[in-house]
This record gives structure tokens, sequence and C-alpha cells, in this order.
């Protein structure tokens, strides 16, 4: 299967600039991050893609469009695979708002509020991408499969950190990441 980050947000744009969390919730893409989902719709439309799962978060959805409007199969959105909370960004759109902007898609599923409400540990995310990978290593069609993440959920899956737009392919039925690494910097221990 292939794993896409969501093009770049209105949230990556300036916390990229100043390093502090904007305060924009479930922020949609830049005009950086359009072109970088068309861009993913045109390099992806040749690798035989047949199933395309998407995290609920506006970013993501914004950006599996383009791939789902040039393949013509619909968007699956499935919570499992979306970012980590810890920041502004995370706090998603309630199921009525998304299916009011999103009509095309079944959100049925969602629970009103699908996202964390507290900051989600770094061995949660972890659970589920395991989870996550279990579930599509069931799936005799997995290698058809494109899943729209985010930088924590891909990092869980991968072990390895993507930029905006990125992708990486990801066999589920093979190991997990034997190491993640969370935070590149972390502060010294108190003596």
């Amino acid at each position: 299967m292939i794993l896409l980050r969501h093009g770049q947000s209105e949230f990556n744009l300036h916390f990229t600039a100043t390093k502090k969390d904007p305060g924009i919730p479930d922020p949609p893409l830049t005009e950086l991050g359009r072109q970088q989902a068309e861009a993913a719709a045109e390099a992806l439309a040749g690798e035989g893609l047949r199933r395309i799962i998407a995290s609920p978060y506006t970013r993501a959805l914004q950006t599996a469009a383009p791939v789902a409007r040039r393949l013509g199969i619909p968007v699956h959105v499935i919570p499992t695979v979306r970012e980590r909370y810890a920041f502004s960004c995370d706090i998603g759109s309630p199921r009525t708002q998304l299916a009011l902007a999103w009509p095309e898609l079944d959100l049925a599923h969602l629970e009103e509020v699908w996202w964390p409400v507290i900051e989600e540990p770094d061995h949660q995310v972890e659970a589920r991408a395991a989870l996550f990978r279990a579930e599509m290593a069931a799936l005799p069609d997995w290698r058809d499969t494109l899943v729209v993440s985010h930088w924590g959920f891909i990092l869980a899956m991968t072990g390895e950190r993507v930029m905006n737009g990125e992708w990486r392919r990801c066999d589920p039925t093979g190991p997990a990441p034997r190491e993640i690494v969370w935070r590149l910097y972390q502060a010294p221990a108190k003596p």
C-alpha cells in the first residue's frame, strides 16, 4: 500500500515559520498544498490503486479528492489513520460539519466528535498503527490501497518522517518499525 502525507496545510505553513502553534483547528490546504495534492494524483495515477482510505481531517480529505477524481474511485474515511492529537490542528471538524462540506462521502460510521480530547501518547498512536497494519495485512488486495494520512501516523507505520505531499510504500505483512523516534531533540534530563 501507499501512505501519502496530506499537502501543506495553513497550520504547517505558520508552524514551520514560527515553530509555535498558530491555533488553527482542522486547517485546510494552502495553495501549495492543493498543488501537492494534484501532483500526487498525477504521480499515483499509474499505480493500479483501487481503494483510497483517508483520515477525517479536512487537509487529508482535500488531498485525497484529486486522486479520487482522477481514478474514479471513492474515498473511505477511517479515523484510525488520523494524526496524533498534539496541536490545535488536530482538533477535527464534527461529523455533521464534514457531511455538509463533503456530501459525497459516507460518514455515517463516524462519531460526532471522532478525535481525542486530550493529547495522545506516542504508544497509543503506535497501537493504532499496529491495529491498522493487521487489518490491512488481512486483505488480499492491500497492495491496491492508498492511505491519505499524517506525519505522526506515517511515522508510526514506517519509522520514517515524510514531508507534506510525500508518500512511502508500506507492506503491512512485513515487520513494524523497530524504533520510532518521535522527538529528534530531547530536553536533557534534570539532575
